[in-house]
């Protein structure tokens, strides 16, 4: 591989994991907006969304040129292939703590629905994939990235915990739907997340096997 190819996908994946790192900060600061009841750290996710949304053009443009002027193959093109898809999961990752970080100022000077911890459960299990799907990445690491993927039941499992919970919540005292109505926008983000941690951790099995793990119940449905 000539030198400067290399340094410029040294490069890419160097901006990627920048742009992770954006992202796994905005996750921090969202849960810490809701459990700590902090309009300011609030605000800092929306601040942060702009860069994250300066990263993926940047990248976009990166991969563009890299597929334009070099014309990769083999791991190269999946690599370069697969950023084009991990750039905008990302991106979105950060559109969905925005979204929870402003329906936690709208709740912040009311008293909570829920007793226990189910939110910040929810928050820290979608975390941890996200977290692990950008090492999976980072390390090459085929194994790491299948934990993610079977653990995107386990968030799921908590979302309709969680969301029958809001219910008998607003069957008990219906002063608190509205509250709850936000509340369940808010976990339906955060199983979105967890979707998307599931597709990166899904190209990382690209990258790393070239196989393509996507949508498993079709291919079980052609084999039989």
């Amino acid at each position: 591989m000539p030198r400067h190819f290399e340094n410029e996908l040294k490069d890419l994946k160097a901006s990627l994991l920048a742009m992770a790192g954006q992202v796994e900060e905005m996750i921090a600061l969202t849960r810490e907006a809701y459990s700590e009841r902090s309009d300011t750290k609030a605000d800092q996710v929306s601040t942060l969304d702009q860069g994250v949304d300066q990263l993926e053009l940047r990248l976009d443009q990166a991969c563009i040129d890299l597929l334009a002027l070099r014309a990769p193959f083999a791991s190269d093109l999946r690599l370069i292939a697969s950023t084009l898809k991990i750039v905008p999961t990302l991106e979105r990752i950060g559109d969905h703590c925005t979204n929870i970080a402003r329906r936690a100022k709208l709740l912040n000077p009311h008293p909570p629905v829920l007793g226990g911890d189910w939110m910040d459960r929810i928050g820290a299990e979608t975390a941890s994939m996200v977290r692990r799907s950008v090492d999976a990445f980072v390390n090459g690491d085929a194994a790491l990235a299948h934990t993610v993927i079977q653990d995107d039941d386990k968030v799921d499992d908590l979302y309709m915990t969680i969301y029958r919970e809001l219910l008998r919540a607003m069957l008990v005292d219906p002063l608190c739907i509205e509250r709850a109505s936000h509340l369940i926008l808010v976990i339906k983000n955060w199983e979105r997340i967890a979707d998307q941690a599931t597709n990166i951790a899904e190209e990382v099995l690209f990258i790393l096997e070239g196989v393509n793990v996507k949508h498993a119940y079709l291919s079980s449905r052609t084999q039989a």
